[in-house]
């Protein structure tokens, strides 16, 4: 049950994020068609509208782990029967974390990078 719902909130955080990479494709459409107009590569303009959600994600991690260890210490002193809470169990959720972003923007990124630039300096 804990999954399910876990899976259902990182499927939600994940749309909201598809949203917000593609209302800033869309609001960078003519920066984006004058870079590929100069000649800028679909990894650069991929790199450019990545770059700041990874940078939020790394914040997020940054700021929650100590929140997270704390509130887990806490919680488990209570048990008998306890596990100590490893910094690798931190660091691979930052990593999935990260990857899970890095996918659900690169959709978004991609297809504005090979979108024809002549479409969106066209439009004024």
């Amino acid at each position: 049950m804990t999954a399910l719902f876990a899976a259902i909130a990182i499927s939600i955080a994940c749309l909201g994020l598809f949203g917000l990479a593609a209302f800033t494709a869309q609001q960078k459409t003519k920066e984006i068609g004058i870079r590929k107009v100069l000649g800028a590569s679909v990894a650069g303009i991929v790199t450019l509208l990545s770059k700041d959600f990874v940078q939020l994600v790394c914040l997020a991690i940054f700021i929650a782990s100590p929140v997270a260890w704390w509130a887990m210490n806490r919680w488990l002193e209570d048990f008998v029967y306890r596990i100590d809470i490893q910094w690798w169990m931190f660091a691979l959720a930052g990593v999935v974390a990260v990857v899970i972003a890095l996918l659900t923007v690169s959709w978004q990124a991609i297809r504005a990078a090979v979108a024809n630039p002549v479409d969106s300096l066209r439009d004024e």
